[in-house]
């Protein structure tokens, strides 16, 4: 029997990428990080495509695109990404990345090449991915689709928390600035906006924990 593919969208410090993981080990699936995608390649522009200053050549990324080499390996029951072979999964995940993840994010070439990988996984079946077009673009077809929202100042307040335990220096204010560049580049971006499905179940986790958002989407997927 195959298993459902799930899709998650939401906007950025809802709990997508956490929430999904201990979803896919409660069913039993697989989850698939997308925007784990798109950090690899910002991660990559940054690297190999940027000045001194961290301005990202643009073409220089799209003219490499082809020569980089962006796989999900499969560890148990996670998928962890390696660019070149090497596991980037903790470099992704810094304040640099973060604050140019959108501006790589909204162009169609970037966009282009990860469609297929993302969709290639899915393929099979008993797999959630979550991301900012899953339901939308990437898998309109899901089995299930979810749209996960919150506040501004509870993202604001999570992000924060998070940042803090990773040691980075940083006031609540310039985060609750950056999510709130980031709502408008994501929302307003001409290639794939973020935005709710029409048949996508919305979840607004303002005032839910963790264990309570999931428990809510679990309520409204079928026994497999």
């Amino acid at each position: 029997m195959r298993k459902p593919v799930i899709a998650i969208d939401g906007y950025s410090s809802t709990g997508k990428s956490s929430i999904s993981k201990i979803l896919a080990e409660r069913l039993g699936l697989i989850h698939m990080d997308t925007g784990a995608l798109y950090r690899g390649i910002t991660y990559y522009s940054l690297q190999c495509c940027a000045d001194a200053q961290g301005n990202i050549n643009f073409e220089k990324v799209f003219d490499n695109l082809k020569n980089i080499s962006l796989e999900f390996r499969k560890t148990g029951d996670v998928l962890t990404l390696f660019l070149d072979g090497e596991d980037i999964s903790q470099q992704i995940r810094t304040k640099e990345v973060s604050d140019h993840v959108s501006q790589i994010a909204c162009q169609k070439e970037v966009r282009a090449f990860l469609l297929d990988t993302q969709r290639a996984i899915a393929a099979q079946g008993g797999v959630i991915l979550d991301g900012r077009d899953i339901g939308t673009v990437v898998l309109p077809n899901a089995d299930y689709k979810f749209f996960l929202t919150a506040s501004i100042e509870e993202r604001t307040k999570r992000r924060f928390l998070e940042l803090q335990k990773m040691g980075v220096e940083i006031s609540a204010e310039e985060v609750s600035h950056n999510l709130a560049t980031r709502d408008k580049i994501d929302s307003e971006r001409e290639i794939a906006p973020l935005r709710q499905a029409q048949d996508a179940i919305l979840i607004d986790n303002s005032n839910m924990t963790k264990e309570e958002t999931i428990a809510a989407i679990v309520s409204h997927i079928a026994e497999f």
